[in-house]
């Protein structure tokens, strides 16, 4: 029996062994195809999930049927501290850019459009407005080569320094659907700043350079990190969150209205000017407390007692003083009169006396 066993299992080892070299390289073939297409579909898959991660913003689009909206632009300096991530580096190290020189590399491989900026300040996205890149080169007189039908640019030909500025609009709106009530950036303009500083003697020129749409950058700004913390340098955050969460400070210069002006054509001096938008501000605000009900009184037992006490302390009106004279009044108090008489008080006994009770008897 054991020899039995023996030789078959001689045999089956034999005829693993005697299979023909095709059969073998073509078995080998197949190991190393399956073995080979595990890791890259892996990658792809990783690849793809990590594209669909940072392909779209964390920002909700802006629904059209929102029942209040106000569009406001505002002029942020990159020179205050809370703007500062947009301008540094100044020019691209150790794989880190700024904003414009970011935007200006996507403009340039068509992977976002630029749009004119026009005499009437606003933005105009349709395709009447689409400025080329080459075009934006030319106008602002930034060298370039061209070698082969290829420009090539370097980023230090860039005014990436002198860039400084930003016009931004943002849409403050309630949605009624979702009961929420943010701002969202829709746009932004580079501003090239140039001349003397401000405590200098001549005057500064702002240059606006181009309209960015930011739905259409949104994508790729979710890409572009941001240092966050001055303190902490390994916190990063990305550019959309950096404007979906509203990090940048800026100065009102225009609402959209029906006249189409802006701040300064109607407050003409600065003090005007601090005013208007300080109005401005107050009125966003005070549409978002009487959205949430945060202008409604408090009602707390101090405040109660409070009111108490002062309706307690107020003097009373005529009208609380005065009766009304109505028919059904009259009668009422008539009848009282009439019904109601005067007790004649009676003599109180004395409880020590005693009480006799005579009675006559006939003879």
């Amino acid at each position: 029996m054991k020899r039995i066993f023996s030789l078959l299992l001689l045999l089956l080892a034999l005829h693993g062994v005697a299979q023909p070299p095709a059969r073998q390289r073509e078995a080998a073939a197949t190991d190393k195809t399956q073995n080979g297409a595990k890791p890259a579909a892996e990658k792809s898959r990783s690849a793809a999930a990590l594209g669909s991660i940072r392909e779209f913003p964390t920002a909700a689009t802006m629904p059209q049927d929102v029942v209040w909206r106000r569009d406001v632009y505002r002029r942020v300096d990159l020179r205050k501290d809370a703007n500062a991530p947009l301008y540094y580096p100044i020019f691209p190290q150790n794989g880190r850019e700024n904003l414009f020189v970011y935007l200006f590399h996507l403009i340039l491989r068509n992977k976002i459009k630029a749009y004119e900026y026009t005499r009437d300040a606003n933005e105009h996205f349709d395709e009447a407005h689409v400025v080329k890149g080459k075009k934006i080169l030319d106008d602002n007189h930034i060298f370039y080569e061209s070698v082969d039908g290829k420009m090539r640019l370097n980023d230090a030909d860039l005014p990436s320094e002198d860039v400084k500025v930003y016009f931004l609009k943002e849409s403050v709106y309630y949605d009624q659907r979702t009961a929420i009530f943010r701002t969202k950036v829709t746009a932004l303009c580079p501003v090239v700043v140039s001349g003397t500083s401000e405590f200098g003697e001549s005057e500064q020129q702002q240059i606006p350079l181009f309209w960015v749409n930011y739905e259409e950058a949104a994508p790729h700004l979710a890409k572009l990190s941001l240092m966050g913390s001055n303190l902490n340098n390994a916190a990063e955050i990305s550019a959309d969150d950096y404007f979906a969460t509203n990090r940048y400070e800026g100065d009102i210069y225009k609402t959209t209205n029906l006249q189409d002006r802006i701040i300064a054509q109607y407050a003409v001096t600065d003090s005007a000017q601090v005013k208007e938008r300080t109005r401005i501000e107050g009125e966003l605000k005070e549409f978002e407390d009487h959205v949430w009900g945060n202008d409604l009184k408090p009602t707390t037992p101090d405040a109660v007692k409070t009111d108490s006490l002062s309706a307690a302390d107020a003097p009373p009106s005529e009208a609380a003083d005065t009766p009304r004279r109505t028919r059904r009044t009259r009668r009422t108090t008539v009848k009282a009169e009439v019904t109601t008489k005067p007790e004649t008080p009676k003599p109180k006994k004395s409880p020590s006396s005693t009480s006799y009770s005579v009675r006559r008897q006939r003879h």
